[in-house]
């Protein structure tokens, strides 16, 4: 994902020693989810496990996602029962971002869940058709259906390295998740308008009769607190409707999901020119198809 540390140098040499391995460099830094959007372009497995490389989940768990795939399952997801080396803060955001997000959106998206699951071909290249730049990968895949099976875990602390998922991350993650699956503030902005609206004209009722019966009230204190206050509750939901906006205005430019700058499949290096999004390609033996 553009990284500059040594992480595409190690890729290149376990490519080069293991046929199987096949890595994907993208051409800048295009974020975790269009990143893992990218491997999921490349990859062509009958079953596609979707797994971060810090270890915090499993991989020995795929067996067991095997085998419930077997069974008939579309998806198989990890479920965290238990999370080691993470802040209290950590972990009751992410509680009460789940809870949120489960009350305001009309897809059952499953709590405690990662993008850490092994899905099938006809789920991967399901998600493949869905456009949208600001992804929510595990919402996306819940929003498919299917046989969709939990598979609980005890998710382990970092094996090395520190996130790269900062406070400022976090709330723009969670913003891309509730305004992909949800209109819901959007309605909220609109009877929070009402209101408002409401409470202002009882307000403007009771200074008319106040002033009927010349009682006037002395000082601007109270005039500039509620120019301040419906002022700033304008400015609220005015925010809310751009952040929709914002992101129709992303949507309707149709700049390609990300941008690859090479692929290495063996000893082999291929350079891949622009909108490799359109070109639809495949691995097989080590080779490039376009």
């Amino acid at each position: 994902d553009g990284s500059k540390d040594g992480t595409w140098a190690q890729i290149e040499a376990l490519a080069e020693a293991d046929p199987h391995v096949v890595g994907v460099q993208l051409l800048r830094n295009h974020g975790h989810q269009l990143a893992a959007t990218a491997g999921l372009h490349i990859a062509n497995g009958e079953r596609v496990m979707l797994i971060d490389a810090d270890l915090q989940d499993p991989p020995e768990l795929l067996g067991a996602m095997m085998r419930a795939m077997d069974e008939g399952a579309d998806v198989v997801y990890g479920q965290r029962a238990r999370r080691e080396g993470e802040t209290w803060f950590k972990l009751a955001t992410a509680a009460a971002f789940y809870r949120l997000l489960g009350r305001l959106t009309d897809v059952n998206i499953p709590r405690d869940t990662g993008d850490f699951r092994l899905m099938s071909r006809r789920v991967v290249d399901l998600f493949l058709l869905m456009p949208e730049r600001q992804r929510f990968i595990r919402g996306m895949v819940s929003w498919i259906g299917g046989h969709q099976v939990a598979l609980p875990y005890e998710r382990h602390a970092r094996f090395a390295g520190a996130s790269k998922y900062p406070l400022s991350k976090m709330i723009r993650f969670a913003t891309d998740a509730i305004t992909s699956f949800s209109t819901v503030p959007l309605r909220i902005a609109v009877w929070v308008g009402l209101a408002t609206a409401s409470l202002s004209m009882l307000l403007l009722l009771y200074a008319l009769y106040q002033w009927s019966q010349d009682v006037v009230v002395a000082g601007w204190a109270s005039i500039i607190c509620a120019i301040a206050f419906f002022g700033g509750l304008q400015m609220l939901i005015l925010g809310v409707f751009g952040e929709y906006l914002g992101r129709l205005v992303q949507e309707a430019k149709g700049r390609p999901l990300f941008m690859v700058k090479a692929i290495r499949a063996g000893k082999r290096r291929h350079e891949v020119p622009g909108h490799f999004s359109r070109m639809e390609p495949t691995l097989r033996d080590g080779v490039v198809a376009a």
